[in-house]
């Protein structure tokens, strides 16, 4: 299976998600942006500047971020929406080579994954580009056929693409 965002990116040359299914558990996720790996680590590490991109559609706000960029450090990811709702997933870092790649596990409160996910991120620069896959390791082939049947990629698009405005705003 591989599919692209039906949405347009917020700067030209920042591209496009490219979503892939590299073996019977994975889902992978690559999109390339406009900025140095420097700042689109620091856009994924930095909890101020999570809650302002990582989030799919506008009503699911990034309310509680926290992550500790180094090994065994904590993960806490919740977002809500207008009517209070929420989900959230906690975690622990188990690799943080900056600026190159971080790797953390995701368990979801409300387990609709299956288990325990593995997230390994890589940051690869080529003058002055910055791609970016983002790996998710499933269960099982039923959990991750699963997440991609729950809006995940139209989601991700919409949280790369604000990374992407987000990325010309920060130093």
């Amino acid at each position: 299976m591989e599919a692209k965002s039906e949405r347009a990116p917020i700067r030209k040359s920042s591209g496009t998600l490219k979503v892939t299914t590299p073996s019977d558990r994975e889902v992978a996720m690559t999109r390339v942006f406009d900025a140095p790996r420097r700042l689109v680590f620091k856009a994924w590490t930095t909890p101020e500047l999570m809650k302002r991109w990582l989030y799919g559609p506008e009503e699911w706000k990034l309310a509680v971020c926290e992550f500790e960029v180094r090994v065994g450090g904590k993960i806490r990811f919740e977002w809500r929406n207008r009517e209070g709702k929420s989900m959230g997933l906690s975690g622990v870092c188990r690799e943080a080579i900056v600026p190159e790649r971080l790797a953390f596990t995701e368990m979801w409160d409300d387990d609709w994954t299956g288990g325990e996910t593995l997230v390994t991120i890589v940051f690869t620069e080529d003058a002055g580009q910055t791609t970016m896959t983002q790996t998710v390791m499933y269960s099982s082939q039923a959990a991750r056929d699963g997440a991609l049947k729950t809006g995940m990629e139209a989601g991700m698009a919409m949280s790369y693409d604000r990374l992407a405005g987000l990325l010309t705003s920060i130093e």
